[in-house]
C-alpha cells in the first residue's frame, strides 16, 4: 500500500517556498515530485479543515486541495524598468498570457479567517502518479470552497464537502454552523452532483469499505458554533440518505448522550462496513461508542473503564487503536479488537504504552443544580458539572489556594482527561476548578441552546455558584482564589472578576472577549457576536442601536469600574477570532483605574497563542503571576 507526504521547504531570501510530494512504499522513497516546478496551483491545504491526501482506489492518482493559481498582478507604476527592445506601447500593452495584470496586485481576496487566513480559494487537484501531470478539476461551481475530498466508488468522481461563501466568508475554525453541503464530481463529464441537503451545514464524510455508504456529520445553519449533531447516512447506489443518530435534547441516565466531536475518526469503519466508531463527551466525561448504522442502536466500549477520556485514533479490519487518560494521568495507548455485532459492550482493552500517574494529584468530578431563581425559563431542569484537581500533598494545617478555570467557546468542555496546565498548576500548590457551566457540550442540545441570549449572566452565575459551594465544602483557602481563562473563558473571567470583586485575589486571561459591541466589526465570527447575545445575524443587516446597545450591556467591560484584583493579559498579535484590541481596550480601562495590571504581546501568534515560545512563557508568566498575588 502506498504513502503519500507532503513536503515544503521554507523561502530563502526572494525564492518562492516550494512544494514536493512524495510516494512512499513502506519505508523506501520511490517517487518525489516537484509541485512548484510544475505550477498548475497555490500552495496545497494541509489542514484539517479542507486538506486531504486520498489514492485512488487504483493508487494510480492522488487527490488533493491547493490554493487557486492566482494571475501575476502588479501596481500601475511598477518599479522596474520595461526591458530592452520594447516600445512605450508594448509596455502598456503585454504580449505574454502570463504578464502581469497591472492595477490588480493591492487586491484583497477573503480568506477563511483564524488559523485558515493563507486560505481563500480552494481547488480540487488529481496528481497522475505515472505521468508526473497535475490537473485541477473543473465542474466545481463557483459560489463553493471544496474541501475534505476523497475518490468515489470506482473512481468515477470525487466527492467532497462544499462550503458557500457568498456573500462573504466568515471564520471557519471551530465553526460547524457554515452552510455546505455533500457535492459529487464527476471526472468525465465534469457534471457536479448534490448529494445531501443545500440548507444544512455539513463536514466528515466518510466511505464505507465496501463503497457503498457514507457517513457524515450534520448541524444547523447558523445559532451555536458547536452543537449536538446528527449523524446521516448516503447510500451510494440507491441515493438515499437516512438519519442513523438524531440530536438528544437532554441525556438519559446512562443512555447515549448525543454527539459533540469537531470530527470523525478519518478511519472509522468496522470491517462490516455496518458500524462505526466515534468518541463523543458524556457530561463531563469522553467515552468510545460503536454505532450500528442499520439499526441506529449505540454501544459503549469503555463503560466499564475508569472514568477519564477516551479518544479514536484508528481502526484497521477491527483492530482498535485508541487514547486514555485522565487529569492526573499523561495519555496511554491501548488497542482492542471490535466484537463481532451484539457482542460490542465484550470488548477487552490492551494497555500498549503505559502511563504512570503524576504523583500528588488528586481530583474527582461534581454535579451542580443552579437554584430556582436561575432556571432557565425555558429549559428548566438543566444542572451542569465541575472537575475539581486538588493537591493530595502540601504543608500541614495549609488549606490551598483555588484557580478556577471557565472553558471557551462557549459551547466546548472540560473532559477528564489530561491537561497540562492545570496539572502543573496542581503540582505546583493549587487547587484547580474546571466548570462545565450550562451551555456546554456533552449535555444536551437543551444545555447548548439555554445560553444564547444569556451569556455574561447564566454562564457567570454557574462558575460564581460553583466557586462558592466548592469554598464550603472543600478545604480550600478561600481568601485565595484567581481565575484564569481563554477566550470565552477570558470573558467569564473578566466578568467574575468585575460582578464579585471580594471573592478573586488575581486573575490571568488569554485573548478574552471583553466587549462585544466592539469586536462585531473586527472579528472573524459576527454571527458570534449577535448569537450569542441572543441576538438574530443576518450578512446584509447592521446592528441597529439597541442591539449594539444590548452587546455593551452583556460584556465584561461593563463592570471594569468594579475590578480591583491585579490583571495579567496575554494577547495574539495575529489573533483573527477575538482581535487583540479587545485586550488593549480592557488594559487601558484598568490602567486609567488604577488596577495593577500587566499585558503580554505575543508576535506571529493567533488566538490559541500555540507557538511554542509564546505558550511556554505565558505558563511562567502566568505561574508567577499567581504566585505572586496569591502569596503562595
Amino acid at each position: 500500500m502506498l504513502k503519500a507526504v507532503l513536503r515544503k521547504v521554507p523561502a530563502k531570501g526572494k525564492e518562492k517556498e516550494k512544494q514536493f510530494l512524495e510516494v512512499w512504499d513502506q519505508n523506501r522513497k520511490v517517487k518525489s515530485i516537484d509541485l512548484t516546478a510544475l505550477d498548475k496551483h497555490g500552495s496545497v491545504y494541509d489542514d484539517d479543515q479542507f486538506g486531504c491526501l486520498a489514492w485512488s482506489h487504483s493508487e494510480t492518482h492522488l487527490l488533493y486541495v491547493a490554493e487557486k493559481k492566482r494571475p501575476k498582478a502588479e501596481s500601475f507604476f511598477q518599479s522596474k524598468a520595461p526591458e530592452l527592445g520594447t516600445s512605450d506601447e508594448d509596455t502598456g500593452h503585454p504580449k505574454k498570457e502570463d504578464a502581469p495584470i497591472k492595477g490588480e496586485q493591492f487586491v484583497y481576496h477573503e480568506d477563511w479567517g483564524e488559523t485558515l487566513s493563507t486560505r481563500s480559494v480552494p481547488v480540487l487537484c488529481v496528481l497522475d502518479i505515472e505521468g508526473n501531470s497535475i490537473s485541477v478539476l473543473e465542474g466545481i461551481p463557483e459560489h463553493l470552497s471544496p474541501g475534505q475530498a476523497f475518490w468515489s466508488p470506482e473512481d468515477t468522481g470525487v466527492v467532497f464537502v462544499g462550503w458557500w461563501h457568498d456573500p462573504f466568508r466568515l471564520g471557519l475554525r471551530h465553526c460547524t454552523n457554515r452552510r455546505s453541503a455533500l457535492f459529487y464530481v464527476d471526472l468525465t463529464g465534469g457534471r457536479c452532483e448534490l448529494l445531501s441537503e443545500d440548507t444544512r451545514a455539513v463536514w466528515s464524510p466518510r466511505l464505507s469499505p465496501d463503497g457503498c455508504r457514507i457517513v457524515y456529520l450534520e448541524n444547523h445553519v447558523l445559532g451555536p458554533h458547536q452543537q449536538c449533531s446528527q449523524l446521516r447516512m448516503y447510500d451510494w447506489y440507491t441515493k438515499h440518505t437516512s438519519t442513523v443518530l438524531e440530536a438528544v435534547p437532554r441525556q438519559a441516565w446512562g443512555a447515549f448522550p448525543g454527539i459533540y466531536c469537531g470530527a470523525l475518526p478519518g478511519m472509522c469503519w468496522a470491517a462490516d462496513s455496518r458500524r462505526i466508531l466515534l468518541d463523543t463527551a458524556q457530561r463531563s466525561q469522553q467515552d468510545v461508542f460503536v454505532v450500528d448504522t442499520a439499526t441506529g442502536t449505540t454501544t459503549s466500549l469503555t463503560a466499564d473503564s475508569p472514568q477519564g477520556s477516551w479518544s479514536v485514533l484508528t481502526i484497521d479490519r477491527d483492530l482498535l487503536v485508541a487514547r486514555f487518560s485522565t487529569p492526573s494521568c499523561p495519555p496511554m495507548l491501548k488497542v482492542a479488537v471490535l466484537p463481532a455485532a451484539g457482542h460490542e459492550a465484550q470488548t477487552q482493552w490492551i494497555c500498549l504504552q503505559d502511563a504512570p500517574p503524576v504523583p500528588g494529584i488528586s481530583w474527582g468530578i461534581r454535579t451542580l443544580q443552579p437554584p430556582p431563581e436561575q432556571e432557565h425559563p425555558q429549559y428548566g431542569g438543566l444542572d451542569f458539572d465541575a472537575i475539581l484537581m486538588r493537591p493530595s500533598e502540601g504543608p500541614a494545617g495549609q488549606k490551598p489556594p483555588l484557580v478556577v478555570m471557565p472553558h471557551g467557546g462557549p459551547h466546548s468542555v472540560f473532559t477528564a482527561g489530561w491537561m497540562l496546565y492545570p496539572a502543573a498548576l496542581c503540582r505546583v500548590g493549587f487547587a484547580v476548578l474546571l466548570v462545565n457551566y450550562r451551555g456546554s457540550l456533552g449535555f444536551g442540545q437543551d444545555s447548548v441552546a439555554s445560553l444564547p441570549g444569556n451569556v455574561g449572566t447564566q454562564d457567570v452565575r454557574d462558575v460564581q455558584l460553583c466557586v462558592e459551594r466548592v469554598l464550603q465544602e472543600e478545604k480550600l483557602d478561600a481568601s485565595r482564589v484567581a481565575l484564569v481563562g481563554g477566550s470565552h473563558g477570558g470573558f467569564l473571567a473578566c466578568h467574575l472578576i468585575g460582578q464579585f470583586p471580594d471573592t478573586y485575589r488575581a486573575c490571568v486571561v488569554r485573548n478574552p472577549v471583553v466587549n462585544i459591541a466592539s469586536m462585531v466589526a473586527t472579528t472573524d465570527i459576527p454571527d458570534w457576536c449577535l448569537t450569542e447575545t441572543g441576538l438574530p445575524y443576518k450578512p446584509d443587516a447592521l446592528p441597529d442601536p439597541a442591539q449594539w446597545t444590548e452587546m455593551l450591556h452583556k460584556s465584561p467591560i461593563r463592570y471594569a469600574d468594579q475590578v480591583r484584583a491585579p490583571v495579567l493579559l496575554m494577547l495574539g498579535e495575529d489573533d483573527r477570532r477575538v482581535p487583540p484590541k479587545q485586550g488593549l481596550e480592557y488594559y487601558r480601562a484598568l490602567k486609567a483605574r488604577g488596577v495593577p495590571t500587566r499585558l503580554l504581546w505575543y508576535p506571529g501568534n493567533n488566538h490559541a497563542l500555540a507557538g511554542v515560545e509564546a505558550e511556554a512563557d505565558g505558563f511562567m508568566n502566568m505561574a508567577l503571576w499567581l504566585l505572586k498575588h496569591l502569596q503562595c
